[in-house]
């Protein structure tokens, strides 16, 4: 056998093979290997190209074209072969992502109300039922609402910059509730009784029991022949809605500028506080000076007026004995409360 015949019947051999290695190609991978062992630069097929030196000249052409040939029909049949495992892969993907309607959804992970939220949307159930509008309040406030309309002296030490929290001369971030009142008094005329809660700020060292932030309610009312008694009388329905009905108040003397006679009260359950006494806030009637300053009739209207701590609810009712736990977001401590 001539030296071209022996190499045409390698180009033969290899296309045979390479055709069933093609054919039986599990995978577009596989399909890959097989072509780079057969056309890559140094493939099977592409190698028999050496074997040119040695095929005499007349014949080079016809060993060069047999050659190409084979390397065309097999990567048309690679090619071909590469559609086919592509569809089925394709379509095995698609069986193993397929989606079954009619089994039922994942439920997503639901948040849940913070406590602090909580306790401000029982606070306003009971102050609404018991008569009184809600009013939303700013986080910055104006001197004159926060102290001046209020009944503080100039020389009180809740003015001093080291206690408050100045944006400007005249603006601050409220110190309390309380600043609310002078625009309603600006905007309603008695009677009328109104309640807010917000965020209030103050110069504090932070520790299990004070913070520079927190939350605080402040409700009030002016009417005809308001008195202590009518304070005490809405302080132990408030005290009886957030405790339970077995809840007593105490009053004690205390002075606030904005009010005279000013008590703090405090409350006690046997079920709660095994009978102790705990201060809830501060209260008293409103003061005539305050009244008057917005002209109203001190001998015709009289006032009532309190606040207390947000945070200080949950933590007498859940036994919480450090305030920060309600601000570090710990869900160990936050999915307690449901």
């Amino acid at each position: 056998m001539s030296a071209l015949a022996e190499v045409l019947q390698a180009v033969t051999d290899a296309e045979t093979l390479a055709n069933g290695e093609v054919d039986t190609a599990p995978d577009t991978l596989s399909l890959r290997q097989v072509e780079n062992r057969f056309l890559g630069k140094t493939g099977e097929l592409t190698g028999l190209m050496r074997h040119l030196a040695n095929i005499p000249p007349a014949e080079k052409p016809g060993f060069g074209k047999a050659v190409n040939d084979a390397k065309t029909r097999l990567e048309e049949r690679i090619g071909a072969r590469f559609e086919a495992l592509k569809a089925a892969e394709r379509a095995e993907q698609f069986a193993r992502e397929e989606l079954d309607v009619t089994l039922p959804g994942r439920r997503p992970p639901m948040g849940r109300e913070h406590i602090l939220h909580m306790t401000m949307q029982k606070i306003k159930r009971v102050f609404s039922g018991l008569g009184f509008e809600y009013i939303e309040t700013p986080d910055i406030e104006e001197f004159r609402y926060n102290f001046d309309v209020l009944n503080y002296p100039e020389d009180h030490p809740a003015m001093d910059e080291q206690d408050t929290f100045y944006i400007t001369d005249s603006l601050l971030l409220k110190t309390q509730a309380t600043a609310f009142q002078g625009h309603v008094f600006e905007q309603r005329k008695p009677p009328f009784r109104f309640f807010t809660i917000g965020r209030c700020y103050r110069n504090e060292a932070v520790d299990r029991t004070h913070s520079h932030t927190f939350h605080q309610v402040d409700a009030f009312m002016v009417d005809e022949g308001v008195s202590m008694a009518t304070l005490k009388g809405t302080l132990g329905l408030f005290a009886r809605q957030m405790f339970g009905d077995d809840v007593q108040i105490r009053f004690r003397p205390d002075f606030f500028p904005f009010v005279e006679p000013g008590v703090d009260y405090a409350i006690s359950t046997q079920k709660l506080f095994d009978g102790r006494w705990v201060e809830l806030g501060g209260a008293g009637l409103v003061h005539p000076n305050i009244l008057e300053s917005f002209g109203i009739d001190t001998e015709r209207f009289s006032g009532f007026a309190f606040g207390l701590g947000v945070e200080r609810i949950p933590m007498m009712a859940h036994g919480v004995d450090d305030l920060r736990l309600f601000m570090e977001n710990d869900l160990r401590f936050l999915e307690q409360f449901r």
